[in-house]
């Protein structure tokens, strides 16, 4: 698969789960890549139980998470 097919199967996944109500609480980076936590906000706010971890590899998805984080972080000032 080539790089740019990777980075949209990346951000697809992202996509997918901004959709469903999902929020990035957590990053760990390493040289393996990007490890992503997901949480959802459940009634009152408080969290759901179920967390969802993603392991971004490639540069492009990095660049667009942050982007998202970096717009999401805007919205709240």
């Amino acid at each position: 698969m080539s790089s740019y097919q990777e980075f949209l199967a990346e951000k697809q996944k992202i996509d997918q789960l901004y959709k469903q109500g999902y929020v990035i609480t957590q990053v760990h980076e390493n040289l393996s890549g990007a490890f992503l936590t997901f949480e959802r906000s459940g009634a009152k706010g408080r969290k759901d139980s179920r967390k969802v971890k993603l392991h971004i590899l490639t540069a492009d998805g990095r660049k667009y998470f942050s982007n998202l984080l970096i717009n999401h972080q805007k919205s709240l000032a």
